[in-house]
C-alpha cells in the first residue's frame, strides 16, 4: 500500500487499535512508523488524539516494557463510540443467513467487535455473531434465511449515517 494514500479516520482508528493490540507500539513515534507501513500519512498530533479517542494507555507488557494498551472497558465504550459502525460500512452482500461487509484496510476487527456489542446489549436482535478478516466481516444472522433482512438492516445504519453503501 502506498504510503501517501489517504485513508478515512475510523479505518486508520481501527488499524491503532490491532496495531496496539499486538503488542509493539511503545510510543507514538512507533505509531506513526507503523501506521505509514499501514498506508496511512499521519503525524505525531493525529496520532495523540486517534490514542486518546480510543482510550490508549502507556503501561507495563508481561516481560515490563513500556507498550500502548487498550484497557478492557475502553473497548466496550469504543465500540459505541459515534462513529461505529457505520463509517466503516463500505459495502454489504448477502446470501442465506450470512451478510458479508466490507470494510476500509484494517476495519473489520472493530466493526466486528462493534455488532457483537450492539448484539449483545439488545439491539441488532437478528445477530447471533461476527467473524472478522482484515476488510471483511461475516454477519450470521440467528434465522436460516436471516441474511438479506440482516444485510438491508446494516445498510439503513450505514445510510443513516449518510454514507451510501453499495448494494452488490
Amino acid at each position: 500500500m502506498s504510503n501517501n494514500k489517504i485513508l478515512s479516520a475510523p479505518a486508520r482508528k481501527a488499524q491503532v487499535v490491532l496495531l496496539i493490540r499486538s503488542g509493539q507500539v511503545h510510543s507514538q513515534s512507533d505509531l506513526v512508523r507503523m501506521l505509514e507501513k499501514s498506508g496511512f500519512a499521519v503525524t505525531q498530533a493525529t496520532v495523540s488524539r486517534d490514542l486518546e479517542d480510543i482510550g490508549a494507555v502507556r503501561g507495563r507488557n508481561s516481560v515490563g516494557e513500556m507498550v500502548y494498551q487498550i484497557p478492557e472497558g475502553e473497548v466496550q465504550s469504543l465500540s459505541r463510540t459515534s462513529y461505529l459502525p457505520a463509517d466503516l460500512i463500505l459495502s454489504v452482500e448477502s446470501s442465506a443467513n450470512i451478510a458479508v461487509v466490507r470494510t476500509p484496510p484494517g476495519g473489520a476487527q472493530l466493526l466486528a467487535s462493534a455488532l457483537d456489542s450492539v448484539a449483545s446489549h439488545g439491539q441488532l436482535h437478528s445477530v447471533i455473531g461476527t467473524i472478522a478478516g482484515d476488510d471483511t466481516v461475516l454477519v450470521i444472522a440467528r434465522k436460516s434465511d436471516g441474511g438479506a433482512a440482516l444485510a438491508k438492516e446494516l445498510r439503513l445504519i450505514a445510510q443513516g449515517n449518510q454514507r451510501k453503501v453499495k448494494s452488490q
